[in-house]
């Protein structure tokens, strides 16, 4: 089960509310991203998923368009990963 990115008015307030997961566990994880700077001096966008919807080492974000959530059947972990090109 997962959702998209909403906003919520919660006493007059908007509240964003991040993409979520529900692992085969039955655990819901929250999407966030940080900007990391590589070793070359490259800055990457990193994604992860966190058990709080607020963490202090991302901010919450829906997932991207071109991203995808894939579940470590042995554990339940997830991760995000590129769509591989449809072949035609």
């Amino acid at each position: 089960m997962y959702s998209s990115i909403r906003i919520a008015l919660i006493g007059g307030i908007k509240k964003l509310m991040a993409y979520k997961h529900v692992n085969s566990k039955g655990i819901t994880y929250y999407l966030h991203s940080t900007d990391v700077t590589l070793r070359g001096g490259k800055q990457q966008t990193i994604y992860f998923f966190a058990k709080v919807e607020k963490n202090a080492k991302g901010h919450p974000v829906d997932l991207p368009e071109d991203r995808v959530v894939k579940e470590n059947p042995r554990n339940g972990f997830l991760t995000v990963s590129k769509k591989k090109p449809a072949e035609e």
